[in-house]
């Protein structure tokens, strides 16, 4: 394919997502990389990913907004657990402003791409979600901001005597607008994130909400706005935001790092919390012990004990017992006890989806995600060009993201300045693989064995550790060793390094 051939659907680097992370990879690719064109292809009609998806009561974040929100755009808020709507209107906002919303192609849902070496480019096919048309472009760079969940379809167990409920059940992810909860009984199963942010929130107005769950999680209690943002209002704007953010990681670390050293004692001071929130003589121990260490999941964020607050004032209840079956008005439990519901919310998890679903291929041989090793936790080994924006599963989503465009900024600066076309992480065969995720919740162990692996030593291992992540990706050594690069047809061969006779070795 000639350069006049493939100019007008052709871009020097292609985002696929137009969340909060595809957005943050717009503004980075057009501040540091002003040279190079890019566009977004987004399958929804709209921007903000998740925060445009999720539509069910009280949906918040999980994370505080100092570090949920963009290094390069302050949050504008008082609230540091922000609403959903709130957090889709500042990605737009940030969209909007830097004019990142003009490059999207809404309702391009990208089925699969494959990189030539001879060309020096990925050929990259979407689908028109409107009519069903197949687009075909190009790019000498592939960014996936998809995140690891499909959008579609939540994770829905099936139950037992689900059809003879008489009530609706309603999965979170797929909240119908209409649905009238007001003075009805609710019940809310699971005991996540998402449950423990619908249990207050539809308490409010309905007449009893229970929350069943088949084991606990860890719950943490945290001011819906930072007490610390307060005393600081009175500094710059952004040197708050900084010193908040950074607040904010350290502490995050710190609890992190606590848990897995000292459990026993972040376990009392995680219960010695929900005491103090709760009734005298709740049975904490059965409701709100679970039978893992902190962080070996993720934790639940309750901004100003929303949760317990309605727990203590009557509104709401948990029970901890398996389902049984479902019956014409309600829940049968193991136990042999009966809850009675007009309305089941299955807060029950997500289903993980690794490349948001699309496939890949090098050279016409298909990239078996399981067979490849993460290097920096932001390529693949045996990958050319290619880089993919995932969060940390121990602290805010953006701080990872930010990093990994940041660095795949670096990266593309690195190869025009030396001449390069193509740049392949390698991996060592010594290096050992171990599962890409730390982590022992449902929604992860269900769909690991689909996800590459990382490795037991650095570039290949993934430390979650945001002041670690910096050194590396914003300011390590782009040339490392391990990414190998290739030189551009047009560069003088004089320019090219020993490496680059080692530029086309096996896949990692």
């Amino acid at each position: 394919m000639t350069t006049t051939e493939r100019s007008a659907d052709h871009v020097d680097v292609l985002i696929v997502g137009a969340g909060l992370s595809g957005i943050g990879a717009g503004y980075h690719l057009q501040a540091e990389c002003p040279q190079k064109t890019y566009a977004i292809l987004e399958a929804r009609e709209s921007i903000g990913g998740t925060w445009d998806l999720f539509r069910y009561p009280g949906v918040r974040s999980d994370s505080d907004m100092y570090t949920l929100g963009y290094r390069f755009r302050p949050w504008p808020d008082a609230k540091a657990i922000a609403d959903g709507a709130s957090i889709l209107q500042y990605v737009r906002d940030t969209a909007g402003e830097h004019g990142i919303d003009r490059r999207i192609r809404f309702g391009h849902r990208v089925v699969s791409a494959e990189w030539s070496t001879q060309s020096g480019c990925w050929d990259v096919e979407a689908e028109r979600t409107d009519t069903g048309e197949t687009v075909r472009l190009t790019c000498g760079f592939l960014l996936l901001c998809t995140g690891y969940y499909r959008y579609d379809r939540g994770y829905a167990p099936e139950f037992e005597g689900r059809e003879r409920f008489r009530g609706p059940i309603v999965h979170p992810q797929h909240w119908p607008e209409d649905i009238d909860y007001a003075d009805k009984r609710v019940v809310v199963i699971g005991s996540g994130a998402t449950a423990v942010t619908l249990v207050p929130a539809m308490a409010k107005t309905a007449a009893h909400v229970t929350m069943l769950q088949r084991s606990p999680s860890y719950i943490v209690a945290l001011p819906a706005e930072d007490p610390v943002a307060r005393v600081l209002r009175r500094l710059p704007a952004r040197l708050t935001y900084a010193l908040l953010r950074w607040k904010n990681v350290l502490l995050t670390l710190l609890s992190f790092e606590l848990s897995r050293r000292r459990p026993e004692l972040v376990k009392k001071l995680i219960r010695k919390g929900v005491e103090r929130r709760l009734p005298a003589g709740y049975p904490i121990d059965t409701h709100f012990k679970p039978p893992y260490n902190p962080w070996d999941q993720r934790m639940c964020l309750v901004p100003d004990a929303d949760l317990f607050e309605a727990i203590s004032a009557g509104r709401a209840s948990v029970v901890t017992d398996r389902i049984a079956t479902l019956t014409e008005d309600g829940i049968e439990l193991g136990s042999g006890d009966r809850i009675e519901a007009d309305l089941i919310v299955t807060a029950t998890g997500l289903n993980l989806h690794p490349l948001g679903g699309m496939t890949l291929a090098v050279d016409g041989e298909n990239v078996a995600l399981p067979e490849r090793m993460a290097y920096k936790g932001t390529m693949l080994g045996g990958v050319p060009n290619f880089a993919m924006a995932l969060g940390y599963t121990n602290a805010s989503w953006t701080l990872k993201c930010d990093l990994t465009c940041e660095y795949v900024c670096r990266l593309l600066n690195h190869m025009d300045e030396r001449g390069y076309r193509q740049c392949m992480p390698v991996n060592d065969p010594s290096v050992a693989s171990e599962p890409i995720i730390d982590f022992n919740s449902g929604y992860i162990l269900r769909s690991i064995e689909k996800f590459p692996k990382q490795g037991s030593r650095r570039p290949w291992r993934l430390y979650q550790n945001y002041p670690l992540d910096i050194f590396t990706l914003r300011y390590g050594n782009v040339d490392d060793g391990a990414m190998r690069f290739s030189p551009s047809p047009s560069a003088p061969r004089t320019r090219v390094t020993s490496e680059a006779s080692a530029a086309t070795p096996p896949a990692g």
